[in-house]
């Protein structure tokens, strides 16, 4: 397959998610969503296990920045990494303020730094694997998309007509686009990144599984919910692109 066909078989697939995407009814947020396992106090901090473990999220980000400081690489991928770490710190400070008392309002705060994060990666895979000009060009437009994703979905709430369509498309699709681009585009000799973007999806998976069973793990072990080890482990995956950045624009320096 050539290069332009399998840009035009993601464009397609692209295309083909966000119509089966609206043609679901509108997904109003669960307001048992909020329901946590634990919500164990400490040092008068409320649900101190979720908000606490998002402190992973902060050395990540910073390690990230301060690691970019250090790079030398085109203007367009530093201010794509430059949006990647920030987000990820970003992520870190607004899901502590959320888990701090759980509600819509608050959770606008968690969502939006996520979006920067799943978009800039986005962006950043498409620059790095198939072409640096197209992925430094998506930047601003996918990060805006997934604002309004979050904007969108509130908005709605508030207006009792909730849906978050839109914003698990932003979530969800480039989980799914990131281990396409590697499939499509993988040419022997370019193993640089490539096993990191893999434990990037692979650590998100586990991340989203230890999220589902939030209350069974919390019941089974006692010390720690399965909220807050998906905090450690959807750290663990931008720990991994933190390690990317550092093997393909640090270390071979």
């Amino acid at each position: 397959m050539t290069t332009g066909n399998k840009i035009w078989f993601l464009s397609g697939l692209t295309l083909i998610a966000v119509v089966a995407v609206f043609l679901l009814a509108p997904i109003p947020q669960d307001i048992a969503f909020h329901n946590f396992a634990d919500h164990r106090p400490f040092l008068g901090i409320s649900n101190f296990g979720d908000v606490a473990s998002n402190l992973a999220f902060l050395v990540v980000g910073i390690t990230g920045l301060v690691l970019l400081r250090k790079a030398r690489l085109p203007a367009g991928m530093s201010a794509i990494y430059a949006v990647l770490f920030t987000g990820i710190i970003l992520t870190g400070l607004g899901s502590a303020y959320y888990h701090t008392a759980p509600d819509n309002d608050r959770l606008v705060y968690d969502r939006i730094p996520m979006t920067i994060v799943f978009m800039s990666l986005f962006s950043a895979t498409v620059a790095e694997l198939i072409d640096q000009k197209a992925g430094v060009g998506l930047l601003v437009p996918l990060v805006l998309t997934g604002i309004i994703s979050v904007l969108y979905w509130h908005y709605g709430e508030l207006t009792g007509n909730g849906d978050l369509r839109l914003y698990f498309l932003v979530q969800y699709y480039p989980m799914l686009f990131i281990p396409l681009i590697l499939w499509l585009f993988y040419r022997p000799g370019q193993n640089q990144g490539v096993r990191e973007l893999v434990w990037v999806v692979v650590w998100y998976v586990i991340a989203k599984v230890l999220e589902h069973f939030d209350k069974e793990i919390y019941a089974a072990i006692k010390v720690i919910s399965g909220h807050s080890l998906k905090h450690l482990a959807a750290a663990m995956a931008t720990w991994w692109l933190v390690r990317m950045f550092r093997m393909k624009y640090i270390k071979s320096k």
